[in-house]
C-alpha cells in the first residue's frame, strides 16, 4: 500500500514538527511549507499530495486567502484542503468551510479528530 502524502503549511516550526512527528507514526508521508506561496508554487507542480493541513492564521497569506487559490489549482480540484486554526470560535468552523476547506481541526490538535479527517483520502 502506499503511504498518502500530506502537505502540512503552517508558519510555526513547532507545529509542523509535531503534525508531522504524530502523522509519520501512522504512516503517512509529510512535506511541508511554511508559508501559502511556498506551498503555492509546490502545489503547481505535478507532485503527489493526498491532502492538505493548512493553518489559517499566517503572516504572509492566510488559509482563507490561500485555500480558494489551491481548490482553482486545475491539478488541485480534488486534493482535499483542511483547516487548521487556533480559533476555535463561534462561526470559524463555517468560515473556514465558506472559504472552500473539506474540513476543520482546530488547535491544539486532537490527534483521534485528525486521523478521522485522513481517513477520507
Amino acid at each position: 500500500m502506499m503511504k498518502k502524502k500530506v502537505l502540512i503549511i503552517d508558519d510555526d516550526a513547532r507545529n509542523i514538527f509535531a503534525l508531522s512527528a504524530t502523522l509519520r507514526a501512522r504512516s503517512y508521508d509529510c512535506i511541508s511549507c511554511s508559508g501559502a506561496p511556498e506551498a503555492l508554487e509546490l502545489l503547481k507542480t505535478g507532485k503527489d499530495i493526498d491532502a492538505i493541513l493548512i493553518d489559517m492564521m499566517m503572516p504572509e497569506m492566510d488559509g482563507y486567502e490561500a485555500i480558494p487559490i489551491i481548490k482553482n489549482l486545475y491539478n488541485r480540484k480534488n486534493t482535499p484542503v483542511f483547516a487548521v486554526t487556533a480559533q476555535a470560535m463561534v462561526g470559524d468552523r463555517e468560515k473556514c468551510l465558506q472559504a472552500g476547506a473539506d474540513g476543520y481541526i482546530s488547535k491544539p490538535i486532537n490527534v483521534d479528530q485528525l486521523l478521522q479527517l485522513l481517513a477520507k483520502i
